[in-house]
């Protein structure tokens, strides 16, 4: 079944955003990582300051965790949508 995915989805012509429900689009991708890492970041800071008892420390570390995990974020889900399995 998968085998017969993969050898479907390679005939597949490659195709732009409108035409291609299936894919998503960068700005899409951008609101993902930015509402997911606002969950990420307040669970972070929560942790942060239980386990140093300092907000501005806990706020430190939390502020860089939302940067650079949301640029992550957004390549990872970039390369996802390349990847035609299971779409």
């Amino acid at each position: 079944m998968i085998a017969d995915q993969l050898v479907l989805n390679k005939k597949a012509t490659k195709s732009d955003y409108s035409t291609d429900k299936k894919s998503e689009k960068p700005i899409r991708s951008i609101a993902k990582a930015l509402s997911w890492r606002v969950v990420g970041t307040l669970d972070t800071l929560l942790i942060s300051y239980i386990l140093t008892g300092k907000i501005t420390i806990a706020a430190s570390i939390a502020s860089i965790d939302f940067l650079t995990k949301m640029v992550l974020y957004f390549f990872h889900e970039r390369v996802w949508n390349l990847v035609s399995w299971g779409k």
